[in-house]
């Protein structure tokens, strides 16, 4: 089997197209295909199954995929263990808007700049579909904002604890009172990110858990969902209802008055942090990478 044809049908078996799959690597459509079926010839068995404008992993697919992953590592870290110089290679991670749009653009443009043999594909996922994707072996790394710190299969490092502001028009009927519970914001309409966000889905879960919290059929509070954070910060400055949200997400909102902060305090605290699959053995630009974000993390206000 040739590295290649593994680093190919990995790929592939990443993104389930081989359009997709084309485009990344920057191969024709037609030698992503030959070249999986050149692999999948050698192996003496089909590796996918073709439905349509579709294609999912056949068993045999599932089984070598691990595999695949597992020798384009060591293929990495051969290459790295002989390389003398300038870090190179690519890293894929996983990350969310919030962390992506308001805490990373330092440490993306200290690497790109640099060290321009790194590059960064960045995967825009939430926190259980990053840690399923780290665990299979998709990305390589993954930044997550969450309340728990420890993730079963993954190595994970707590860069900040991230502070969250519950955020209203000023004109806000709440926005004059002090020392709010949760119980106030009953009736109060709801904004929020789309649901497997962590601070949504812990603020969703607080609001539910209180005597008199108004809520849908379903028993749970009514949100407006305006999917991004931009979007949502928006909704709330036009008076449609209360959001919360990362306080580095609205710092400029806040400094403006566009925006002003409640008088309530949430009771979870979520922690941006770095991730990992446990055991992996990270190459020297994946290294250099994490020692980045760690400073970066010590240096943020």
């Amino acid at each position: 089997m040739e590295l290649r044809l593994l680093a190919t049908f990995e790929k592939v078996a990443e993104v389930l197209s081989f359009t997709r799959a084309a485009a990344e690597l920057g191969y024709a459509q037609s030698s992503v295909t030959g070249q999986v079926r050149a692999l999948e010839t050698s192996l003496g068995t089909e590796l996918f199954e073709r439905l349509g404008g579709r294609i999912r992993l056949t068993e045999a697919g599932e089984r070598l995929l691990p595999y695949a992953r597992r020798m384009a590592e060591l293929a990495e870290e051969a290459r790295a263990a002989v390389a003398a110089g300038e870090p190179a290679g690519t890293i894929t991670i996983g990350t969310m808007e919030s962390l992506t749009t308001y805490r990373l653009p330092p440490l993306l443009e200290y690497v790109h700049h640099r060290h321009p043999a790194v590059r960064l594909a960045l995967r825009p996922t939430l926190g259980d579909a990053t840690l399923q994707a780290l665990r299979q072996g998709a990305y390589d790394l993954g930044f997550l904002m969450e309340a728990g710190t420890e993730h079963e299969g993954l190595e994970s490092e707590v860069l900040a604890p991230e502070p969250l502001a519950l955020i209203a028009a000023p004109g806000h009927p709440l926005a004059s009172r002090t020392a709010l519970t949760t119980a106030d914001l009953a009736g109060a309409g709801l904004i929020g990110t789309e649901p497997g966000c962590a601070y949504r889905d812990l603020f969703e879960a607080e609001l539910a858990s209180t005597a008199g919290t108004s809520g849908s059929a379903g028993g749970g509070p009514d949100f407006l969902e305006f999917g991004t954070i931009e979007a949502s910060k928006r909704a709330v400055a036009s008076g449609l209802g209360i959001a919360l949200l990362p306080r580095i997400t609205v710092r400029e909102e806040l400094a403006s008055g566009a925006v002003v902060a409640l008088d309530w305090e949430a009771p979870f605290t979520l922690f941006t942090q770095l991730a990992w699959r446990r055991g992996k053995r990270l190459p020297a630009h994946v290294r250099l990478f994490v020692e980045q974000a760690r400073r970066l993390a010590r240096e943020s206000p």
